[in-house]
């Protein structure tokens, strides 16, 4: 029901999608007699926000916060595991062409190469299936993971895949039964930066300790780039709203996860 939900309410969640609604509203009350004038002024609003959006740092002050909640920490010398999750690898593109095909988070998938090779003895994770109702495991993430992971070189043997799950949730929920972690073992978790407190609540609910090692900053650099700057908005949003989506249902240990939660 949650996912179903969710789905649903992903149309939206993005502002980009949400202000091209009203922009449409707008002209088309711009065309009427009665409502001309609102027409008007919805359409200058809409613009302004645009422009806005194009010249200010607005996506780095929203998504600021959800990066910097978890600093990266120093490397344990020892790990018991790494595991990252779904989401930085497109599976239809990968199987439609034989190679492995990333999205803009690819640095999570990087990262966890390298903790791999960084401790060779560490169980290897990754989780992903497919957005969908009814997951396809020939179409998952976690067939092209494998494909990915098996020409960076990593040892396959060391490698679980989970391919069930449909959304973050889900994610952690199916790794740890297939993994079992004991307790006072160490794992890390490679993630985009600012996915890790929405994650890290999941993982203090479920009662498995990770330690994130945060990838992928996007609020460091700001630009004057409109089409940049409105998909890196709509990625912040998605993360705080699934914040709010995620403690009501009651899927995370806290609205705002931090270090200090336990």
């Amino acid at each position: 029901m949650f996912f179903g939900a969710a789905k649903f309410l992903a149309l939206f969640e993005q502002p980009g999608d949400l202000l091209l609604l009203l922009l449409i509203v707008g002209i088309l009350l711009a065309w009427t007699r009665r409502y001309r004038r609102a027409g008007m002024a919805m359409t200058t609003v809409v613009a302004f926000i645009f422009l806005s959006i194009a010249l200010l740092p607005i996506a780095a002050w929203v998504a600021s916060p959800l990066e910097n909640r978890f600093p990266r920490p120093p490397l344990p010398r020892h790990v018991d595991g790494v595991i990252v999750l779904g989401g930085a690898i497109d599976p239809e593109t990968t199987a439609l062409r034989g190679i492995p095909s990333l999205k803009a988070d690819a640095e999570r998938m990087t990262e966890f190469v390298r903790l791999a090779k960084l401790y060779p003895d560490a169980r290897l994770v990754f989780s992903g299936g497919d957005a969908a109702f009814r997951v396809d495991p020939a179409r998952s993430e976690a067939a092209a993971a494998r494909l990915f992971f098996r020409q960076q070189g990593l040892d396959m043997r060391r490698m679980t895949f989970e391919s069930r799950s449909r959304d973050t949730y889900e994610n952690i929920l199916f790794s740890k039964a297939l993994v079992k972690p004991r307790r006072g073992e160490i794992w890390l978790l490679a993630a985009s930066a600012q996915d890790v407190p929405r994650c890290i609540g999941i993982f203090h609910k479920l009662g498995w300790p990770v330690i994130p090692m945060p990838v992928s900053y996007k609020s460091d650099v700001a630009r004057v780039d409109f089409a940049r700057n409105l998909d890196r908005l709509d990625s912040a949003m998605h993360e705080w709203l699934g914040l709010v989506a995620y403690r009501i249902a009651g899927r995370t240990d806290a609205l705002f996860p931090s270090p200090q939660n336990p």
